[in-house]
């Protein structure tokens, strides 16, 4: 499909069929998401991933056992594939600090930053992600993280490193879905969108 197709066909998928994404598809997804805009080619975003029955360790971290009775989208636990997004600062001020890069004074510690690049270019990279999946014929949803504590003890992610959020993709479940919230809100107009005029 060509990439118009691509852009309107992908939406937040929550009901999985548990079977494994090949290998493969995932390196070419992420491989698709490295070319994704990255401030000084930094390229501080990683993605923590666990796969098939390892996917309860992320579970049982943000949604435990006694809480999954009444969870609205018990088809997302399906999910064969679970990614963490996150993004580390650290790799944007060893990358300023370098010959090429050290006048800019970004280098010296996040504050320096008008923007926090690395958030940026860790969201240009889950689009890109997201879209790629799409592409692939697979469902994926990006979603906020809960037991942020217990992620990181579990998984072993240092405290200056971000946390985006959750990716879950896998073969879409073929049963009708539960919709999101938020899913029959209007998308803006592009004229809606679009300023030429002073705020």
């Amino acid at each position: 499909m060509d990439f118009a197709d691509v852009v309107r066909r992908r939406r937040m998928t929550r009901s999985f069929r548990p079977e494994p994404i090949e290998p493969a598809v995932i390196e070419t997804c992420v491989d698709l998401a490295t070319r994704s805009p990255s401030a000084g080619k930094s390229q501080g975003w990683s993605l923590v991933v666990v796969e098939g029955d390892d996917t309860r360790r992320y579970w049982d971290c943000a949604l435990p056992e006694t809480k999954r009775s009444t969870f609205a989208f018990p088809g997302l636990l399906r999910a064969p594939f679970v990614a963490i997004v996150t993004a580390d600062p650290a790799a944007y001020l060893d990358r300023y600090s370098e010959p090429d890069k050290t006048a800019t004074g970004l280098g010296s510690s996040p504050q320096a930053w008008p923007a926090p690049y690395w958030t940026i270019d860790a969201s240009f990279a889950t689009m890109t992600f997201l879209l790629a999946l799409e592409d692939a014929g697979l469902g994926a949803l990006f979603f906020a993280h809960a037991g942020e504590d217990a992620i990181r003890q579990e998984f072993e992610i240092p405290p200056h490193v971000e946390i985006l959020g959750v990716i879950a993709a896998g073969h879409v479940d073929d049963a009708p879905e539960r919709r999101g919230r938020s899913a029959s809100r209007r998308r803006r107009r592009p004229d809606a969108v679009i300023r030429r005029r002073p705020w």
